[in-house]
């Protein structure tokens, strides 16, 4: 490992970034030039792209033997989505969450979490368990297109609102320059992933880290980075139920799309390792589970709330850390988590039902008209 180890991690990094965005740009903006509705694009071709990155590094990593990675890049993905990035974006402001969100989005997460689970009870993931994922995403892609044709105008304008200014710089551009911009994007995607797994596997081959552990760490917040950036922008920019919407988006085509498609190509099943089953997917089932009672009060995430989740990112981190170079202070760390989960779990139930019950007075109590 040398000093061009590091660089090529950065170029790949850079690499994901900016390819996504070049890829959603161009995508959106041919969708639009086509008469497909911007809710559409915003539902499907975004949510697409911002997981470009973990469909990109978790294929080649499939390629490339190194399965691991990209089971690691799927789960840590999820994690890091939900309670770096989310808590993250309700630090900045405070989260607004549609109850369309609540009702739909994260009860089909929560669905998909537990069928990917049992799917890996036996320590893999083969072409049929992935043609059930994959199968899981085509089904949901038809129904959302279905649902939003069928929508009110009114409650679709928040997603409109996502994908404006994707539209406004590049839709008014020729045709082969909008597809150029999908096909650099896409080449851009490659080279990035090609580069992330190749320096991230040489870094974890040299500090005698596992694969897996590298790929829910330092590939997984890489490939993470677009849904931080059109996250934190949109809380910044008042667009703040935005940023859930895309988080969510995000980690359900994670499941489905992402390691259902990586297993349907990959030459051999993708392992799933015993740490996976009793500490990384629980942690993954356990935060998307975690949403519901915190978005059920009032469909807001609080900074307070942005807070907790962040600092529990930290304690996963920390607890992999330590289990990766096999500390003592893990036996410490992982029962205190233990005690300490359900106690916050707990309390983010308690104030879900009040706020809850404060949202229904306050609407009964509204004039009708």
């Amino acid at each position: 490992m040398t000093i061009l180890t590091f660089v090529a991690l950065g170029i790949g990094l850079v690499c994901l970034v900016a390819g996504a965005e070049l890829l959603v740009r161009g995508a959106a903006s041919i969708a639009t030039r086509f008469g497909i509705a911007p809710v559409i694009i915003g539902l499907t071709v975004v949510a697409f792209g911002t997981s470009a990155p973990e469909l990109a590094v978790s294929v080649s990593a499939g390629f490339a033997g190194d399965g691991e990675v990209a089971f690691g890049n799927v789960a840590g993905s999820n994690i890091a989505n939900i309670l770096l990035i989310l808590g993250a974006s309700a630090i900045v402001g405070g989260l607004v969450v549609s109850q369309r969100i609540i009702r739909l989005d994260i009860p089909i997460l929560i669905v998909a979490s537990v069928v990917t689970l049992l799917l890996s009870l036996d320590n893999e993931i083969g072409r049929i368990d992935g043609a059930i994922l994959f199968a899981g995403v085509v089904a949901y892609t038809v129904w959302l297109i279905r649902a939003a044709r069928n929508e009110r105008a009114d409650v679709l304008e928040e997603y409109d609102e996502a994908v404006v200014e994707l539209e406004v710089d590049v839709v008014d551009k020729p045709l082969p320059i909008q597809v150029a911009l999908l096909l650099v994007g896409l080449g851009v995607l490659v080279v990035g992933s090609q580069l992330l797994v190749g320096s991230a596997t040489d870094i974890a081959e040299h500090l005698g880290v596992s694969d897996l552990v590298i790929g829910l760490t330092v590939v997984a917040i890489g490939t993470s980075l677009p849904e931080l950036a059109t996250s934190l922008l949109a809380a910044l920019r008042g667009q703040r139920d935005i940023a859930v919407g895309n988080v969510v988006g995000s980690n359900l085509f994670n499941l489905l799309s992402v390691l259902g498609l990586t297993s349907i190509v990959s030459p051999d099943p993708i392992p799933v390792a015993d740490s996976s089953l009793q500490v990384d997917f629980p942690v993954v089932l356990a935060a998307t589970i975690v949403l519901v009672p915190i978005v059920w009060k009032g469909f807001r995430i609080e900074r307070w709330e942005g807070f907790v989740l962040v600092a529990f990112y930290a304690l996963y981190v920390a607890f992999l850390i330590l289990d990766a170079n096999d500390s003592g202070a893990v036996n410490v760390l992982g029962p205190a988590a233990l005690v300490v989960a359900p106690l916050v779990f707990l309390g983010f139930s308690v104030a879900g039902v009040q706020g809850w019950r404060q949202h229904q007075r306050q609407r009964d109590h509204q004039p009708t008209g």
